[in-house]
């Protein structure tokens, strides 16, 4: 294994794990792992992994956002109930370190609920919108997860 594949690898493992702790931009981080080793690899299998590998995070990147978009659409809770809870989330994250940006978006989403629905229907609501965040979650997870493992088909074809 060569330096640059070690430090592909640590990228990719760093975005994956960034992906799970919303604290650095974790698909970013797994296709520039790729990135570098298609760079450092050449050849048309190598660039031909970096693609699909970005394909891969790319149309988890769009999923991410209109599967949990439509689920809270459907259930009624409008997109201003999510910025505020992203903003009361950035806030949080000053705040509380590593924790507060999870208090802060529970927080405002349910503030914002509380606001709109009144007492009986904001917990539901703020459940839901969590349920929708984890989601999200997964998908981006899951579509790393993809770009990762057609990246070390490709460190094995190579």
């Amino acid at each position: 294994m060569t330096a640059t594949t070690l430090l592909a690898a640590v990228l990719v493992a760093v975005g994956l794990v960034g992906i799970l702790v919303p604290i650095l931009p974790g698909s970013v981080l797994v296709v520039a792992g790729v990135l570098v080793w298609a760079w450092a690899e050449g050849g048309a299998t190598a660039w031909t992994v970096f693609a699909a590998s970005t394909l891969l995070v790319a149309a988890g990147a769009v999923v991410k956002y209109v599967v949990p978009g439509r689920r809270l659409q459907v259930a009624g809770i409008p997109a201003s109930t999510q910025w505020v809870g992203v903003l009361l989330g950035v806030v949080g994250f000053f705040v509380v370190p590593v924790i507060g940006l999870f208090l802060g978006f529970v927080l405002g989403v349910y503030l914002a609920e509380l606001a709109r629905v009144g007492t009986r229907e904001a917990w539901p609501s703020t459940v839901h919108s969590l349920k929708a965040v984890g989601l999200s979650i997964v998908i981006e997870l899951l579509a790393a997860l993809g770009a990762t493992v057609v990246w070390l088909g490709g460190v094995i074809a190579t």
